[in-house]
């Protein structure tokens, strides 16, 4: 019995060495994103996963099982920390409540880069990549505005938001469609606190579908002659659509959105939605491994981009019915590049 304690000891030891030097021989880098199903994330893993293979770095990817499971982001971090990665990428599920396990990262010497979501506060990670996503929706303000022409100073505008929490996507990209389109946004870290009377009102979707239909479907009964929507996300307006479809408004009234995905870039074609502004995860996570390696290297940690404390990944505005002064791609061209 000894013998075999002292065997298994032996393999033990030896698959732990192995183990070490594999990590020292190919560095570990984390991904950890809010679940492992939403398209985004699932884009996401795509993009560091390929740069992780042309770099020589093992990725290791863990998911929360739903949206807001904090609990299930912090164990994937302890794990990262256990395992001596040199870095980690994350979508936070909770900004706030991660950043007890961030610190403890950081403490270990990891690069700690938040996706997306920043962390609250942003500075508790070492960098944030991510969309500008108050220019991403001035964009789709800015669209919507020239489409109506003289008509959008008597506009009647739904605001179709995330939730209550207003986290910081949420209230970016509210308050940049707002004053895209000339609204005066007051506090541009609050969501309504404007008192711009063509705003009819706020409600909120969860970013899906069904959430989209309803808080339409609530907006149109405090005014019936709504004729701008704006959506927080793609599923958000084509739950939009599906009311307004319902009282035979679909025709007269632009819908505006966020995201980029393919089913969102597909709903501009087919006329559901007027514009969207495209992000791009992908790029987002790629940009995320490549920075970790260059820590590992190096120790050179990555800049935000000017006049901005994030690094900005890149937006671009994906419309049919393009207008003067504002670039654009058609749909066509979208789809080839959708959250690439």
């Amino acid at each position: 019995m000894k013998l075999k304690a002292l065997a298994a000891a032996a393999m033990f030891s030896a698959a732990a060495l192995s183990s070490s030097a594999f990590a020292a021989d190919k560095p570990v880098v984390g991904l950890i994103t809010k679940t492992n199903t939403n398209p985004f994330f699932v884009k996401m893993r795509e993009g560091a996963k390929e740069m992780a293979d042309d770099m020589g770095v093992e990725l290791r990817t863990f998911a929360g099982k739903f949206d807001g499971d904090n609990q299930s982001q912090v164990q994937a971090v302890e794990n990262l920390i256990a395992s001596g990665a040199k870095g980690i990428l994350i979508t936070p599920s909770d900004p706030e409540a991660i950043v007890p396990a961030i610190d403890r990262a950081r403490a270990a010497g990891l690069l700690v880069i938040a996706l997306d979501t920043p962390l609250s506060p942003a500075d508790a990670a070492d960098a944030t990549f991510a969309t500008d996503n108050f220019k991403a929706g001035e964009m789709i303000g800015q669209w919507a505005k020239a489409q109506l022409g003289d008509k959008a100073a008597t506009a009647k505008i739904a605001m179709l938001d995330l939730n209550t929490s207003q986290i910081t996507v949420d209230v970016a990209r509210d308050q940049g469609f707002l004053k895209g389109f000339g609204i005066d946004i007051k506090n541009p870290n609050r969501i309504g606190d404007e008192n711009d009377p063509r705003i009819v009102g706020h409600d909120v979707t969860q970013g899906a579908e069904e959430g989209g239909r309803r808080a339409m479907e609530n907006l149109l009964q405090r005014d019936h002659e709504i004729n701008v929507v704006y959506t927080i996300n793609e599923p958000a307006a084509a739950g939009a659509y599906e009311a307004l479809r319902a009282v035979g408004r679909q025709n007269d009234v632009l819908v505006v959105s966020v995201d980029g995905g393919c089913p969102g870039v597909e709903n501009i074609a087919d006329g559901v939605i007027g514009a969207t502004s495209m992000q791009f995860p992908l790029r987002m996570a790629s940009m995320g491994v490549e920075a970790i390696v260059e820590y590992a290297k190096t120790g050179k940690k990555p800049q935000a981009s000017e006049g901005l404390d994030f690094v900005n990944t890149g937006v671009e505005l994906i419309t049919d019915s393009p207008v003067d002064g504002i670039e654009s791609k058609t749909s066509k061209q979208g789809l080839n590049s959708c959250w690439g």
